[in-house]
């Protein structure tokens, strides 16, 4: 199973990104996805989880408002459309697959004030 997360970057507060995540060698429409972060210094928090059939989301309360998790089972990939970034966004992104059990390395999100 391999995960890659893509799209990372630096942009200003006030900006947007879309982060993706491809998913190969696993039954991706079955999968229960997930985008987590992890800023130097902070334990990694759940930023927002999708359903296998993109009908159910969950965000944090942090990014509520502002985030937006979707998927696309036809293309194996999820999405992370980030809107109004804020320096508190900086991290290292992960995408989790099958109920966080398979990972990504991560892709790194800095916010610039």
């Amino acid at each position: 199973v391999q995960v890659m997360e893509s799209g990372g970057g630096l942009v200003q507060a006030g900006g947007s990104l879309r982060l993706s995540c491809t998913v190969s060698g696993l039954n991706f429409e079955n999968s229960h996805l997930s985008w987590f972060r992890q800023s130097p210094g902070k334990e990694r928090e759940g930023v927002a989880c999708i359903d296998r059939r993109g009908s159910s989301t969950h965000y944090a309360d942090s990014v509520k408002g502002r985030f937006t998790i979707s998927r696309d089972n036809a293309k194996n990939t999820l999405y992370l459309q980030m809107d109004d970034l804020k320096p508190e966004d900086t991290a290292m992104y992960y995408c989790a697959a099958q109920e966080n059990y398979y990972w990504g390395k991560g892709t790194l999100v800095t916010i610039s004030s």
